[in-house]
Protein backbone atom coordinates (compact mmCIF):
# COMPACT_ATOMS: atom_id res chain seq x y z
CA UNK A 1 0.00 0.00 0.00
CA UNK A 2 1.22 3.57 -0.86
CA UNK A 3 -0.37 7.34 0.70
CA UNK A 4 -1.01 9.58 -2.88
CA UNK A 5 -3.07 12.26 -3.53
CA UNK A 6 -6.24 12.90 -5.65
CA UNK A 7 -4.98 15.30 -8.33
CA UNK A 8 -8.22 15.23 -10.30
CA UNK A 9 -11.17 13.16 -11.64
CA UNK A 10 -10.20 11.20 -15.38
CA UNK A 11 -13.06 11.20 -17.42
CA UNK A 12 -12.39 8.04 -20.10
CA UNK A 13 -16.07 7.89 -22.29
CA UNK A 14 -14.55 4.69 -24.03
CA UNK A 15 -13.88 1.77 -21.45
CA UNK A 16 -13.40 -1.63 -21.29
CA UNK A 17 -16.76 -2.89 -20.11
CA UNK A 18 -15.77 -4.05 -16.96
CA UNK A 19 -14.80 -0.50 -16.59
CA UNK A 20 -18.11 1.36 -17.82
CA UNK A 21 -19.62 2.52 -14.10
CA UNK A 22 -16.63 3.18 -12.10
CA UNK A 23 -15.13 6.34 -11.11
CA UNK A 24 -11.33 6.92 -11.79
CA UNK A 25 -8.87 9.16 -10.53
CA UNK A 26 -5.74 10.74 -11.18
CA UNK A 27 -3.11 10.42 -7.93
CA UNK A 28 0.31 11.54 -7.77
CA UNK A 29 2.94 9.92 -5.84
CA UNK A 30 4.98 11.64 -3.00
CA UNK A 31 7.87 12.27 -6.03
CA UNK A 32 5.25 13.76 -8.51
CA UNK A 33 4.82 10.56 -10.40
CA UNK A 34 0.99 10.89 -11.67
CA UNK A 35 -1.16 7.73 -12.06
CA UNK A 36 -4.72 6.43 -12.80
CA UNK A 37 -6.45 4.77 -9.69
CA UNK A 38 -10.00 2.70 -9.82
CA UNK A 39 -12.09 4.86 -6.94
CA UNK A 40 -14.61 2.36 -5.03
CA UNK A 41 -14.51 4.76 -2.39
CA UNK A 42 -15.40 8.31 -3.87
CA UNK A 43 -12.04 10.65 -2.71
CA UNK A 44 -12.27 13.85 -3.79
CA UNK A 45 -9.49 16.19 -5.65
CA UNK A 46 -7.45 16.96 -3.30
CA UNK A 47 -7.40 13.76 -1.26
CA UNK A 48 -4.51 11.93 0.42
CA UNK A 49 -5.61 8.49 0.42
CA UNK A 50 -4.16 4.47 0.38
CA UNK A 51 -3.59 2.81 -2.63
CA UNK A 52 -3.48 -0.55 -3.55
CA UNK A 53 -1.45 -2.31 -6.12
CA UNK A 54 -0.63 -5.11 -8.40
CA UNK A 55 -3.43 -7.89 -7.82
CA UNK A 56 -4.65 -7.00 -4.74
CA UNK A 57 -6.33 -3.85 -6.41
CA UNK A 58 -8.51 -6.27 -8.24
CA UNK A 59 -9.53 -7.18 -5.11
CA UNK A 60 -9.59 -4.24 -3.25
CA UNK A 61 -11.89 -3.12 -6.35
CA UNK A 62 -14.63 -5.57 -5.32
CA UNK A 63 -14.15 -8.06 -8.53
CA UNK A 64 -10.98 -10.15 -9.07
CA UNK A 65 -12.58 -9.48 -12.92
CA UNK A 66 -12.19 -5.84 -12.98
CA UNK A 67 -8.80 -4.53 -14.85
CA UNK A 68 -7.11 -2.47 -12.47
CA UNK A 69 -3.69 -2.40 -10.92
CA UNK A 70 -3.87 0.03 -9.12
CA UNK A 71 -7.38 0.83 -6.52
CA UNK A 72 -7.74 3.29 -3.72
CA UNK A 73 -8.82 1.44 -0.42
CA UNK A 74 -9.18 4.43 1.47
CA UNK A 75 -9.42 8.22 2.32
CA UNK A 76 -6.86 9.28 4.97
CA UNK A 77 -8.23 11.75 7.82
CA UNK A 78 -4.85 13.43 9.26
CA UNK A 79 -2.38 13.63 6.81
CA UNK A 80 0.00 17.03 5.62
CA UNK A 81 2.01 17.74 2.75
CA UNK A 82 4.87 17.59 5.54
CA UNK A 83 4.68 14.05 6.19
CA UNK A 84 4.07 13.27 2.25
CA UNK A 85 6.88 14.60 0.73
CA UNK A 86 9.31 13.55 3.36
Amino acid sequence: MNIQRVRSDLVATERVPGLRDKSLRVVEDGSGHLTVALDPVGAKTGDFVITIETSAARYAAGDYAIATDLTIGGIIDHWSEEHWRA
